[in-house]
């Protein structure tokens, strides 16, 4: 009940919009009424009255309009200035003015009228209510209840005070108490309606001095910049740290900051122009096309100017929403699995794709090690279906996403990948250029840690991380497809290329970093399940040292691993066919070491 009654007394736009609109049409009735007394000397001739309902009606909605349209009801009452004071103004002006015009038009319709009437209701309005919300901000001011929290704006975001008015229409809890001018440094010393801007240096001491709970990003900030804010930030206790997006007439939201932007490693030498010219009017087919990283490759080789997309795809759901995303001619959607050779070769025979980009994978770990031979099955023969038919119809170019799970694999998953690297690297192929491009995690991809994460913190946690020394690579899923497509632009043939991921990190950062940006540091808890079956404490993306730069730092090509075709061939087979899964997968890949959870 309490809470109840809490929710109706909390502020809203709606709420702001009744109150002031009631307000004002109370108020200026009163204050016509007033001007009527105070012209006739309380003592009104009832002539004069005769017309009273018209003109208040006419005069109140012109008013009404005119504060409406000087955004006086989109007003937060604690926001209030020396701005408003003028706009008020403004709207009695433009309203007066008006009622001015009909007066001499219908001139008859409103006699009798004495002018010193609407003198005197001029001043008595625009003194009425711009008290009325001059006052509630002192009120709201002097009487903060209990809730809100000390907040500290970092950044103008190039307009203060319309800054703070979008804070509190965002969050009216937030109570910004100071301004930090994070890049307009000519403004510090100043104040912005009633805050004091100050410069960054004085961070720590406006946290403390203001015990600030909340701080609230104005302005964008590159990812490193933002980074040691956020950091500085925390080890001072903020509880909350959020971003503002000012996206104008009163659309105004507060948000949260994602992990992905501060995670993310962003590739300064991303060539487009490589890439436009590798794709640009060509028809290019997707396999697994739906999923987190073949549907982005998709997005990305239509910004890039493929004349045809062919999307295949085994998942109905998968296949329908990418189709309806991107709503193009260009698009010919294609619901096949590759591990039906025939259909997938009808598909070959009548599309005649110049490009190939293999994505359809089971990447899951543990399921994989639930499922072995479905793993084997779809993450092996699927790829070599797409290979082999790739080979027969002369594609010019293909592009096997592998993984760096592939690097001394410890569970089926990163077996298979290794399995179609050594395939895609040593399967005659005549004209047709095959190249796999190895790289770790992308942020936000689906089954990935971050929406899983994000997902226990707002149902109250815990979080769960497998292990307190767990690390992971992470990169964008849109510059590494990006990346991806580069290499493949680049390859010759043979190649294995390795995406540079930066500097790993610790998953129990990255969970840790997640709760404090959310504002719930104390109150969710991290609790360690174990490593699952098959999982690395760390990952890696070379085999060996063996790897060379090529013009782009953030693209590495690994040293040739010669394997006899046939011989790869008769030991694929024998794994497809065969029961023991583990031993056929090691005889391939030597180094494949099967781990047992840990706990």
């Amino acid at each position: 009940m309490t809470r109840a009654i809490r929710e109706w007394f909390r502020p809203t736009a709606g709420k702001r919009l009744l109150f002031f609109l009631s307000a004002d049409l109370l108020l200026s009735l009163m204050t016509l009424y007033g001007a009527y007394l105070l012209r006739f000397n309380f003592h009104i001739p009832p002539k004069y009255l005769e017309h009273f309902w018209l003109i208040y009606v006419v005069l109140t909605t012109l008013k009404v309009a005119a504060m409406a349209w000087r955004g006086q009801y989109r007003i937060v009452w604690r926001f209030f200035g020396l701005g408003d004071v003028r706009r008020v103004l403004e709207a009695h002006l433009l309203a007066y003015g008006a009622f001015i015009v009909l007066l001499y038009l219908f001139r008859e319709s409103f006699m009798p009228f004495a002018r010193s009437i609407f003198i005197i209701d001029f001043f008595l309005s625009f003194l009425t209510l711009g008290g009325l919300r001059m006052a509630k901000r002192l009120l709201t001011e002097s009487a903060l209840p209990e809730g809100y929290r000390p907040t500290l704006i970092v950044g103008v975001g190039g307009g203060g005070a319309a800054v703070l008015r979008a804070v509190a229409t965002a969050d009216p809890s937030c109570k910004p108490e100071a301004i930090i001018a994070w890049k307009e440094h000519g403004l510090v010393g100043s104040r912005i309606d009633t805050l004091k801007v100050y410069a960054p240096e004085r961070l720590e001491e406006l946290v403390r001095r203001y015990r600030i709970h909340t701080v609230i990003i104005a302005e964008e900030m590159p990812q490193k910049e933002l980074n040691l804010l956020i950091d500085r930030l925390e080890n001072l206790g903020v509880r909350q740290i959020r971003r503002i997006r000012l996206l104008g007439e009163g659309r105004e939201r507060l948000e949260e900051i994602p992990i992905e932007e501060l995670l993310a490693r962003k590739p300064q030498d991303l060539d487009r122009e490589a890439i436009g010219a590798f794709l640009r009017g060509r028809r290019v087919l997707i396999t697994g096309a739906g999923g987190s990283i073949g549907s982005e490759i998709c997005r990305q080789c239509l910004e890039f100017g493929a004349g045809e997309l062919i999307l295949v795809e085994n998942s109905e759901y998968n296949l329908y929403r990418i189709v309806e995303e991107l709503g193009e001619e260009r698009c010919i959607p294609r619901l096949v699995s590759v591990l039906d050779r025939k259909r997938l070769e009808r598909l070959f025979a009548e599309r005649r794709p110049e490009i190939v980009i293999h994505a359809a994978a089971f990447k899951h770990v543990p399921l994989c090690e639930a499922n072995p031979d479905t793993a084997v099955e779809n993450n092996i023969l699927g790829a070599m279906n797409v290979i082999d038919l790739s080979v027969e119809y002369d594609v010019g170019k293909v592009v096997n996403i592998s993984s760096d799970k592939a690097v001394r694999p410890t569970n089926v998953m990163g077996a298979t990948k290794r399995v179609i690297e050594l395939y895609a690297q040593n399967i005659p192929s005549g004209e047709t250029e095959i190249v796999s491009v190895r790289f770790g995690n992308v942020l936000g991809s689906s089954g990935s840690v971050v929406p899983k994460f994000r997902e226990q913190i707002e149902r109250g946690g815990p979080v769960t991380v497998t292990h307190p020394e767990i690390t992971r690579y992470f990169m964008l899923i849109p510059e590494a497809c990006q990346l991806v497509l580069q290499a493949g632009a680049m390859a010759r043939g043979g190649e294995l290329f390795i995406l540079d991921m930066g500097e790993p990190v610790r998953i129990v950062d990255l969970a840790k970093k997640m709760i404090r940006l959310y504002g719930r540091e104390g109150e969710v808890e991290i609790r360690f399940t174990g490593l699952r079956p098959g999982e690395k404490l760390y990952e890696e993306l070379l085999i060996d040292d063996a790897e060379c730069k090529t013009r782009y730092e953030s693209i590495y090509v690994a040293g040739q691993s010669d394997y006899p075709i046939e011989r790869l061939r008769e030991e694929i087979r024998a794994l497809l066919d065969g029961e023991e899964k583990e031993e056929a997968l090691r005889k391939i890949v030597p180094e494949y070491r099967p781990e047992s959870p840990a706990s």
